[in-house]
């Protein structure tokens, strides 16, 4: 049982750490290093938070070694021993990414963490909501100063595995289980979103019916920075050869469900057309020998360090993801190395719409595939499309603006908060 925390102990710290705003931020994992875009968004988002004079210790699985050699200005703590098998988890009333982080070590780690004062506790993704009960354990015996419930979005989950469970492909015992853990994530996203004091969201789109309901002044959208590598000025020319490129880490189901259908369908006519498509990151090995039995345009580079020379000889990137919510970081990467972008109308979340204008799109990945048929040799269309690009976000898109407003939504939801006490 988690201990009550006296309020000696609690002025006691408050008078050994001044009066520096305090934020636990309980995440599934310390997010370093950086190749997933869930990863880029915590890590930045945490940092951009903790230099807007905030002082943020981050727990989760993983190497902390990495992440403070990375982003000293975080305190980083990893949960000792290992995540639970998917096995046992499947019989958790969690979804399974809850399920399997909930082990005994990270209760623990979190208890100590919680016989601290804080001023703010973030809930970092639907994943670390089974620390909720234990954090309005602690929100309620608080007589100090009421810590104030952050739950970080990172999609709409309950769509995103219901579209999942319902277009997936696979025995019906695969879609048995992903229909019931969608329902597991749906119970468990509305507990948090019910539940915590402030929702973030990464786009506009998830505020409106992930927040719908919620009092505006409890729910915001805080779409992502960018820090990556930026390329100089950049034409594409005849002699840049007729490539398409796709980056992303294709650990996760949803997203080989993606790449999977993508390829089955381009990959025949890109070759007809003498088009050639690089696909960078990560593939599990199995999955990975799948695609490459029945691919003859595509190949696959797996991790890549510095992705620079193949954007450089790439006429287009794509992002054909009709399954899955949230802010595409990937665009980003495509936007500041000077790449044209394809993509699925409905994977634009988070986007402004003048950005949008820039970009081929289309409903269907058939017609995505048409499009980028039809543009690959239209030189001046795509160095417009890259260039116009480049200039509305570079101004668009700093995590410094992010960190400050996420700061004093915490701040006005707190003060709220002590003048109904």
């Amino acid at each position: 049982m988690q201990p009550e925390i006296s309020t000696e102990e609690k002025y006691s710290f408050k008078e050994a750490l001044g009066e520096q705003t305090r934020c636990l931020w309980i995440a599934r994992y310390i997010p370093y290093p950086l190749d997933q875009g869930a990863r880029v968004y915590s890590a930045n988002l945490a940092l951009s938070l903790a230099a807007s004079g905030v002082f943020v210790r981050f727990i989760g699985f993983g190497d902390a070694n990495a992440a403070r050699d990375s982003a000293p200005s975080v305190e980083w703590r990893a949960v000792p021993g290992n995540k639970r098998s998917k096995v046992g988890a499947a019989f958790s009333a969690w979804p399974i990414a809850a399920a399997i982080d909930a082990t005994k070590a990270y209760g623990a780690l979190l208890d100590t963490q919680l016989r601290e004062p804080w001023d703010a506790i973030a809930l970092d993704g639907y994943g670390s909501g089974w620390a909720l009960d234990r954090c309005l354990r602690y929100r309620s015996v608080s007589r100090v100063r009421r810590a104030v419930l952050v739950h970080v979005s990172h999609n709409h989950e309950e769509i995103l595995w219901r579209a999942m469970a319902r277009e997936a492909r696979g025995s019906a015992l695969k879609r048995l289980a992903l229909r019931r853990n969608a329902n597991k994530v749906r119970t468990l996203e509305r507990r948090l979103v019910h539940n915590v004091d402030l929702l973030t969201t990464i786009t506009d789109e998830d505020l409106r019916s992930l927040g719908a309901g919620l009092n505006g002044n409890c729910s915001m959208s805080l779409t992502p920075g960018y820090t990556g590598w930026i390329a100089g000025e950049r034409r594409i020319t005849g002699a840049t050869p007729r490539r398409v490129i796709m980056m992303g880490s294709f650990q996760w189901v949803v997203k080989q469900e993606n790449v999977s259908r993508f390829v089955e369908i381009a990959d025949p006519i890109f070759e007809e057309h003498g088009i050639e498509l690089d696909i960078v990151g990560d593939i599990p090995q199995a999955f990975l020998a799948t695609l490459q039995a029945r691919c003859r345009a595509t190949r696959f580079h797996g991790f890549v360090a510095d992705v620079a020379p193949l954007l450089a000889r790439a006429r287009i990137a794509v992002v054909p993801e009709p399954i899955g919510g949230g802010f595409k970081l990937k665009f980003l990467d495509y936007i500041f190395g000077r790449v044209p972008v394809a993509t699925m109308s409905q994977a634009v979340a988070g986007l402004p719409e003048e950005l949008r204008q820039t970009m081929l799109s289309n409903g269907t990945l058939a017609g995505l595939i048409r499009e980028i048929v039809l543009h690959i040799d239209r030189l001046d269309v795509l160095n417009f499309m890259q260039e116009r690009a480049f200039t509305l976000a570079k101004a668009q898109f700093k995590w410094s603006v992010r960190g400050e407003r996420f700061r004093q939504a915490i701040t006005d939801v707190g003060q709220r908060q002590s003048g109904c006490a």
